[in-house]
């Protein structure tokens, strides 16, 4: 068994290729209590969770790769906008980001893979606006972390809809027990 503590490109991939298709059929065609539950005022719901997904698809991990392997650390990763899914996706149905979040997976999979990184890539630096340098390697890996993240998420959102429907075996539940991980 690889060390858990080393990055692995082709692991990073063998999760976030199977994101898309986990949230699909997890969420599609499930009714609104599932998908637009929350777990109260500023929380997201499985539907923001999976336009959250999107944004990053579009905004952050390529083009932070892009920037890294283009400018190092001369030049700092835009600022990623964590609540514009709250803006982009209301006129939207479930079904409609799901589509557009497996697109736009395999897009950036296939971007990614093109560049045919080699480890002096992964050890390249370059500067996150609030954290300061990080390596390739800590991106990817981040980017794999932060689906794991919001699968976890989803479904402590999704569990806590029904909070109050188990009566006495919320003390057996973990996912009821759970304060969170990743509050918007």
């Amino acid at each position: 068994m690889a060390n858990l503590t080393e990055f692995s490109l082709a692991d990073s991939i063998a999760i976030l290729t199977r994101t898309p298709a986990s949230l699909d059929a997890l969420l599609r065609g499930l009714p609104n209590v599932w998908v637009r539950g929350n777990e109260g005022k500023n929380t997201w719901s499985a539907f923001d969770i999976v336009g959250h997904l999107i944004v990053g698809e579009r905004t952050d991990w390529m083009p932070r790769v892009r920037i890294l392997l283009e400018n190092g650390e001369a030049r700092p990763f835009d600022p990623f906008d964590r609540l514009a899914q709250l803006r982009e996706s209301q006129d939207r149905s479930l079904e409609q980001l799901l589509d557009d979040f497996a697109r736009l997976r395999r897009e950036n999979l296939a971007a990614l893979q093109a560049l045919n990184l080699q480890d002096e890539d992964l050890a390249r630096r370059g500067r996150h606006p609030a954290l300061g340098v990080v390596t390739l390697s800590e991106l990817l890996a981040t980017w794999a972390v932060h689906d794991l993240t919001h699968v976890h998420q989803m479904s402590r959102v999704m569990a806590h809809q029904y909070r109050d429907a188990v009566g006495p075996w919320s003390a057996y539940l973990g996912v009821l027990q759970c304060a969170g991980h990743s509050a918007p």
